[in-house]
């Protein structure tokens, strides 16, 4: 199924900037329906293609991550299990890619905004005249309602979803999710065209667009955080050239990871004459992390893998 062709439409203007199960859901479905749904960026329109530096500074961070729904699935109950199918995304035209002070992996060495914004109306994602990043949509933000009464930040990921930025949510995946509340309560948003796997420096390429998907239940299947199935190899865009590969190692996960993104910036820097806030916004939208070794104490080992196919010639 393609991008209009769903059984029913959500538009952007029915959103929620926290997890709240009080609500009202903006469409109810039965299991088994199709939806498009129109997703926001995450900065709610805060930033467009004319944005500065000043305007990253002057973000209302109230106003940041925006979902779209609720969606009520007809017959979902505390204990099922929804699977989202992820049928398609609409074209997006433009997006955002920030360094945000007081966020990202490095905030405590990047303490100034920088923004770049792109032209993606040809369909690609050109970071200079050298560097191409391929386009690979995916909802940032994605999830169910929680069962604790209130609102509750979008900013963090969840058992019931959230901001889990998982890249390899895009077209075809079947993303499981928890269902803590009567109906569900399905919303998305933080639409993304690319990113590395741990969005280091807070940001992807962040962009608005639509998107496409299919709700089944199952009834009576409990799990306790999201699971997910990926139709094929998660990165065939990435691998044809091979990788360059820097590591970090240290008896803190969090420290390791920072060494081998460091170290990464460090090589962008040197070999391909990048900014070092350049090579840090790009480490966040083309870079993907991995845990190498977890078992070797007192030393854990993190790899930052750069794809070779994104520079151009």
């Amino acid at each position: 199924m393609s991008m209009g062709k769903c059984q029913h439409s959500i538009h952007a203007h029915h959103r929620h900037f926290g997890w709240d199960n009080t609500i009202l859901p903006a469409l109810e479905v039965e299991p088994g329906t199709s939806v498009e749904i129109e997703v926001g960026d995450a900065s709610a329109g805060q930033l467009h293609l004319r944005s500065t530096m000043a305007d990253v500074g002057a973000l209302d961070f109230s106003r940041i991550n925006p979902v779209t729904g609720p969606i009520f699935i007809k017959g979902a109950r505390p204990g099922d299990t929804l699977e989202v199918e992820i049928l398609d995304f609409g074209a997006t035209s433009w997006g955002w890619t920030a360094i945000i002070p007081g966020f990202g992996l490095l905030a405590d060495e990047f303490r100034e905004p920088w923004l770049k914004t792109w032209d993606l109306s040809k369909g690609q994602a050109l970071f200079n005249d050298e560097i191409s990043v391929p386009i690979k949509p995916f909802p940032g933000t994605i999830g169910t309602a929680l069962k604790e009464p209130g609102v509750h930040s979008i900013v963090p990921p969840r058992y019931n979803g959230g901001n889990m930025d998982i890249r390899h949510l895009t077209r075809g995946t079947r993303l499981l999710l928890p269902v803590s509340v009567e109906g569900a309560l399905f919303s998305v948003g933080d639409t993304h065209a690319a990113q590395g796997d741990g969005e280091v420096c807070g940001t992807a390429i962040e962009a608005p667009m639509g998107m496409a998907v299919r709700f089944k239940l199952h009834k009576g299947r409990t799990i306790q955080e999201p699971r997910y199935i990926i139709a094929g190899a998660p990165t065939p865009e990435a691998d044809a050239k091979g990788y360059y590969v820097t590591t970090g190692q240290a008896p803190d996960l969090h420290e390791a990871t920072r060494k081998a993104v460091r170290f990464m910036i460090e090589h962008l820097q040197e070999e391909h004459a990048l900014s070092r806030e350049e090579a840090y916004a790009l480490c966040s939208v083309a870079v993907d992390l991995r845990i190498s070794e977890i078992v070797d104490a007192p030393n854990w080992l993190v790899s930052a893998f750069l794809p070779q196919a994104i520079f151009r010639g």
